[in-house]
C-alpha cells in the first residue's frame, strides 16, 4: 500500500489527531491524497461524543466500506472516539473495517498498517488512554497554512454528568510548556502562519498536573513572546469554574491573543448545573461574564447550551431563555440533550421528551438569531480587520474571510470583494451589509 485518505469527524481536536496520523503515514512512505475513491488506504476517524456523532461516523464507514467493495479502496481503518466507545466489538459488527484504533493507537498507525495489511489479517487494539502527542510527533496539516490547531491537553477529569469523554480519552493531561513553544515556534518560522487556535478538553485547567496549579497565563505569556509569532492568538474550549484573574489580564494586556473567548456554560438554572456537575453556579457564571466584559472591552464571546436536559422545567427553561435575552451573547449554539448509556445522567429521572427538546433548541436558535443579528447590524458601516481565508470559487473579486471574532469553522465569515486579495493576510474591510451571522464588506 503507498496512498492514503482521511475522513476527520468531528470536532478541532480530532482534526489535530487525523493530523498526526497522516504525518505518521507519510514518515513511512505513503502519500496523501484528498479523495476517499482510489487509495490504497481510508481511515475514518469517527466522533462518538453523541448519538448522531456516532451514526455520522457508522455512515462513513458504510460508505467507505462501498468503495472498498467497488475496489476503490484497499483497506479500511477505523480509528478515534468510536473504537473506544465500543471497545472490542467494532470489527464483528462492522466486517468492512481492516484495523481499528483507540485514541492512544494514533502514533503506531503506521505499523499496524502494515501489520495488517490488505485483506490479509484483521485486527482491533486499544492501548491505554494515556497518549498525547508533542513538537517531536510527525504531522501532516490538513488545514490552510495560515491557521493551525494546537491541542495543549487531552482527556478531561470534569466528569459532567452527561458527558462520556473521559471513557472516550481518558484522564485529564497536558504537554509541557517548553514543547507547544517550541512546536509553535516551528510553525512560525516558515512566515506563513497568522493564527492558532489554543484547544483541549478544558484549556483553562491546563498545566495543573505539570505545574501543580493552572498554567494558561504562563502559556500564553510565552506564545505571544515568540518573534514573528502569529498574529492572532485565541482560544478555545474554557470552562467557566477554572478562570483566574490572572489569566483575564493576560488576555486583556497582549495584544496577540484574540479578544474571544469560547465560554460553554451549559446551562444557567443552579439546579440543573448541579445535576450536571458544572461545579459553578448561576451567580459564579453571571460575575464572570461582567467581569470579562468590564475588563477586556470589545471582547466577543461564544458560549453552548443544552436543552432539554433531565429535569429540565418550564420555568428552568425559561430561565435559560432570559439570560440568554439579558447576556446578549455574541456567538452561541444549542446542543439537544443525548442519553449516553455510560454517563451519570442515564439514570437520572425525568427525561424529556424528544419532540419538548426540539421546541426548546428552536426557541433559543431563533433569539439567538435576532441578537446575532442585531449586533451584526451594529457593525454596518464600520471598518474592521479581516483575514482572508480563501477566494470564492469562479469569482475574481469575491472572498471569505473571518474576523478576530470568529474562530474557523465554528462562527461566521465575513464576504469581501476587493482586487487580488490573498488567503493568509489581513485587510481592512469596510461593512456593507449584515446577516445573522455574516458579514458583507469591501477591502479598502
Amino acid at each position: 500500500m503507498k496512498t492514503f485518505s482521511i475522513i476527520s469527524l468531528g470536532c478541532p481536536r480530532n482534526l489535530v489527531d487525523s493530523e498526526i496520523m497522516a504525518g505518521s503515514l507519510k514518515k513511512a512512505g505513503f502519500s496523501y491524497m484528498k479523495t476517499e475513491g482510489n487509495t490504497d488506504l481510508c481511515i475514518v476517524n469517527t466522533c462518538a461524543f453523541t448519538s448522531s456523532a456516532r451514526e455520522e461516523s457508522v455512515d462513513a464507514i458504510l460508505e467507505i466500506g462501498r468503495l472498498k467493495k467497488q475496489g476503490k479502496i484497499k483497506c479500511l481503518v477505523i480509528a478515534g472516539c468510536l473504537p473506544q466507545f465500543y471497545k472490542g466489538k467494532l470489527l464483528a459488527e462492522l466486517p468492512e473495517a481492516d484495523l481499528v484504533i483507540g485514541t492512544s493507537d494514533f502514533p503506531d498507525i503506521a505499523r499496524l498498517v502494515v501489520k495488517c495489511g490488505h485483506g490479509k489479517r484483521r485486527l482491533e487494539v486499544s492501548s491505554p488512554l494515556n497518549y498525547i502527542y508533542d513538537d517531536s510527533s510527525p504531522r501532516l496539516f490538513l488545514t490552510p497554512k495560515h491557521y493551525r490547531y494546537i491541542k495543549i491537553s487531552e482527556g478531561c477529569s470534569n466528569y459532567c454528568s452527561y458527558c462520556v469523554i473521559s471513557r472516550l480519552r481518558g484522564r485529564f493531561r497536558s504537554r509541557k510548556i517548553t514543547s507547544i513553544v517550541r512546536e509553535v515556534k516551528n510553525l512560525s518560522s516558515g512566515g506563513h502562519l497568522r493564527e492558532i487556535n489554543i484547544i483541549g478538553q478544558d484549556t483553562t485547567l491546563f498545566g495543573i498536573d505539570q505545574y501543580g496549579k493552572p498554567a494558561l497565563p504562563y502559556l500564553l505569556a510565552n506564545l505571544c513572546a515568540i518573534e514573528k509569532g502569529p498574529r492572532w492568538i485565541r482560544i478555545l474550549y474554557t470552562h467557566p469554574a477554572h478562570y483566574t484573574d490572572e489569566l483575564i489580564d493576560v488576555i486583556r494586556s497582549q495584544d496577540r491573543i484574540c479578544k474571544y473567548l469560547d465560554l460553554p456554560v451549559q446551562h444557567i438554572s443552579d439546579k440543573i448545573l448541579k445535576r450536571m456537575n458544572r461545579k459553578t453556579r448561576k451567580s459564579d457564571i453571571i460575575n464572570l461574564i461582567h467581569k470579562l466584559r468590564r475588563k477586556i472591552p470589545g471582547i466577543s464571546l461564544r458560549t453552548s447550551l443544552i436543552v432539554g436536559f433531565p429535569g429540565e422545567s418550564d420555568k428552568d427553561f425559561k430561565e435559560l431563555t432570559d439570560f440568554v435575552r439579558q447576556t446578549r451573547f455574541e456567538k452561541l449554539g444549542v446542543f439537544t440533550y443525548s442519553r449516553e448509556a455510560t454517563s451519570p445522567a442515564y439514570k437520572f429521572k425525568g427525561h424529556i421528551p424528544e419532540s419538548v427538546k426540539k421546541q426548546r433548541f428552536d426557541a433559543i436558535m431563533r433569539l439567538q438569531q435576532a441578537i446575532s443579528l442585531d449586533i451584526n447590524k451594529s457593525l454596518v458601516g464600520k471598518t474592521i480587520d479581516v483575514l482572508i481565508d480563501e477566494k470564492v470559487a469562479g469569482e475574481e473579486t469575491s472572498f471569505i474571510g473571518r474576523t478576530e471574532g470568529d474562530a474557523p469553522d465554528i462562527d461566521g465569515v465575513v464576504y469581501v470583494s476587493g482586487n487580488n486579495l490573498k488567503a493568509g493576510e489581513f485587510y481592512k474591510v469596510k461593512v456593507t451589509d449584515a446577516m445573522e451571522y455574516d458579514l458583507v464588506g469591501k477591502a479598502l
